[in-house]
């Protein structure tokens, strides 16, 4: 079945779209997605029982028992994927897609907290970022919203370049671009190749791109694509403040040379371009300084990404959502800069290095060794290899996080400053509560 008939004669009447049997809206569409592990097309039924107006699925066998209450298509994912394609198009607002190697869901929150002081902004929920998260995030715009943000990720080359095809954004930015999915990017090089697929883009269509020109990888990715002047906004200046404490305090100078002074609730100086380019999307799109800085102030971080937080105990800097050698460099550079009498460091293996592993894990071993932290904690078997070949007495390996619950539970650190940092499947994010 074509997908712009589905769009006219179906979405358009229904247009709440799930991928979840056990809890869809009355009226909805559900479309049977198929993964690794699972099949959509089993819970057809059960989800058109449950509430939803039709099934969208692939398998002819449930199309026929569903009868008038499936749509059969040759593949559910491509058509999900055009529906929202073809909704985007629709749009009349302002799409700005956002990619990079690290803090792209920061700085994804932080312009959806700026811009809504002006606008009725959609913004892409938690880190929906992937071929699945993206359409389905597209298709809850409404004709009442304004501006989309659409965070996009990738580990595999080609991917930014599909999906940025789905969001046709109008502008967009790149965080930067980093050593991390090496194992799908194959180097470096790789990396930047598939985050340059946005600037590709917004190059070919006329795109405003908003850009760190304080950064040489990025600022080259835009020159070898020959964006004219008046397509390129650079991000507004910005200083650390010399008495900025745990949480950075910092002054971004807008474009007639004022200086606004920002305190936020983010941990770590890498932040700051974060926060200068949701200063320089607001001041963009007209957003007045004052209401810019009160939003920014008002941002909290969560989902384990830069988040101070305080227990009874230990000052805890909690960023174990994810990890890769550039972003432990960069939280280590951070930790070392801050005072505590009592430093500690709780590290987890970087996933998806690939070749390069031994040597990245080895490479942030050292820079950890050559911090001013007293206790030094690893887990997993990649930091526990690149310890063997150490001998420091602060360094204690562990090899997963039950193991450091079992450690905690008989000797609880206490009045410590712990950066807590790991790729999401080693499970550091469990800590914080008995810590």
């Amino acid at each position: 079945m074509d997908s712009l008939y589905i769009y006219n004669k179906v979405y358009l009447l229904h247009q709440e779209v799930t991928t979840d049997s056990r809890r869809p809206a009355a009226g909805s569409m559900f479309f049977a997605l198929r993964g690794e592990r699972f099949d959509g097309n089993a819970y057809a039924e059960q989800a058109v029982a449950a509430g939803c107006a039709v099934a969208v699925v692939d398998d002819a066998a449930v199309a026929e028992r569903l009868g008038d209450r499936a749509l059969l298509v040759p593949d559910v994912l491509t058509t999900l994927q055009e529906l929202a394609a073809e909704h985007r198009r629709r749009f009349r607002g302002t799409v700005l897609q956002v990619t990079g190697t690290n803090g792209k869901t920061t700085t994804k929150e932080l312009l959806a907290a700026v811009l809504s002081r002006r606008y009725r902004v959609l913004y892409t929920q938690g880190n929906l970022n992937n071929h699945i998260g993206v359409p389905l995030t597209l298709l809850r715009l409404r004709p009442e919203h304004e501006v989309a943000i659409i965070e996009t990720g990738a580990n595999h080359p080609g991917e930014i370049a599909a999906l940025t095809r789905i969001v046709q954004p109008d502008c967009g930015l790149v965080t930067n671009v980093g050593r991390a999915h090496l194992e799908g990017f194959g180097s470096f090089d790789g990396v930047k190749r598939t985050k340059g697929e946005l600037y590709d883009y917004l190059s070919a269509h006329d795109g405003t791109l908003f850009v760190n020109g304080d950064d040489t990888d990025l600022m080259a990715m835009a020159s070898e694509r020959g964006f004219a002047a008046e397509h390129i906004v650079r991000y507004v200046p910005g200083a650390i403040s010399a008495d900025s404490g745990a949480e950075m305090s910092m002054t971004w100078i807008d474009s007639e040379g004022h200086g606004h002074r920002v305190q936020t609730h983010l941990v770590g100086r890498y932040n700051m371009a974060n926060v200068r380019a949701a200063a320089t999307v607001g001041s963009h799109f007209g957003v007045a300084a004052t209401d810019i800085n009160a939003a920014l102030t008002d941002y909290v971080p969560s989902l384990g990404r830069s988040e101070l937080r305080r227990t009874a105990t230990n000052e805890l800097i909690v960023d174990a959502y994810n990890a890769n050698p550039t972003s432990m460099m960069a939280a280590l550079d951070n930790f070392c800069n801050m005072r505590h009498a009592h430093k500690m460091l709780i590290l987890g293996d970087m996933r998806e290095l690939g070749a390069e592993s031994a040597s990245e894990h080895t490479r942030v071993l050292s820079a950890a060794l050559a911090s001013d932290a007293k206790t030094i904690w690893l887990v997993g078997e990649e930091f526990g290899k690149a310890a063997a070949a150490q001998n420091d007495a602060r360094v204690t390996c562990f090899p997963d996080v039950a193991a450091v619950k079992s450690c905690i539970a008989t000797s609880r650190p206490e009045h410590r400053l712990i950066l807590i940092k790991g790729s999401n499947g080693t499970r550091l994010h469990e800590l914080p509560e008995i810590l």
